[in-house]
């Protein structure tokens, strides 16, 4: 039968479904610390400061990165590159800390899992920070899978963890937290289009608040999230 679902997109959907053991759940990308110090109380102020991170902040800069990750998966040299320049739009440690732990957890079960040709190189290149969304555009290349749908992927999954966390900090009913996903859909819609536009040498990002709080994140006395 028929199912109309290009098979080539399963291992994508896997990748980014939150049940993959990357632990993505236990980061929250400076958000606990805004909602800490009530910056973030309502729905609109969830829905705007995640609007923000993903047209100016780590949302819109991973899908650069993945997007670039894509096209110079079978040069190692480029990688090694661009993985260099990603480490250095992590702007505080705990920024850096996450996307260095999903991306050493992906590449570990995908490799095994998922074997692809990019991934065996960054292996023996034994890399010490193998950025996620970078991990995710060689794996994605490494099995001919469409760019655009990596990134619109890789978007969702971002957008949804961020939600999730902001259920549970805020707190947001479910309900409250679907209606986020669904304003934010657009903003996802235009900041894909525009990754897929903008070499990682273009690329600028502006979402001082965000890192501030990620920064006092290191230092708060009660925290569920280790960023």
């Amino acid at each position: 039968m028929n199912t109309g679902i290009d098979p080539n997109l399963f291992p994508l959907f896997t990748w980014m479904s939150p049940s993959y053991p990357v632990g993505s759940f236990t980061f929250s990308q400076g958000l606990e610390n805004a909602i800490e110090t009530e910056i973030i109380k309502t729905v609109n102020d969830t829905t705007d400061w995640l609007a923000n991170l993903l047209q100016f902040g780590n949302g819109y800069s991973d899908l650069v990165f993945l997007s670039a990750a894509w096209d110079c998966a079978y040069e190692t040299t480029q990688v090694n590159k661009l993985l260099e320049l990603a480490k250095s739009y992590q702007a505080t440690s705990e920024y850096f800390l996450e996307s260095s732990a999903q991306g050493a957890a992906f590449l570990n079960i995908t490799a095994k899992t998922w074997p692809c040709q990019p991934l065996d190189a960054l292996q023996k290149n034994d890399t010490d920070s193998p950025l996620y969304p970078v991990v995710v555009g060689l794996a994605a290349r490494g099995h001919n899978i469409d760019k655009s749908a990596t990134l619109s992927a890789y978007g969702h999954a971002w957008l949804a963890n961020l939600v999730s966390a902001a259920i549970r900090l805020v707190p947001l009913g479910q309900t409250n937290g679907q209606a986020i996903i669904v304003a934010l859909q657009q903003t996802l819609s235009d900041t894909i289009v525009h990754a897929l536009e903008t070499g990682p040498e273009q690329l600028s990002t502006s979402t001082l608040m965000a890192d501030i709080c990620s920064m006092h994140h290191e230092t708060q006395y009660t925290r569920l999230f280790r960023s």
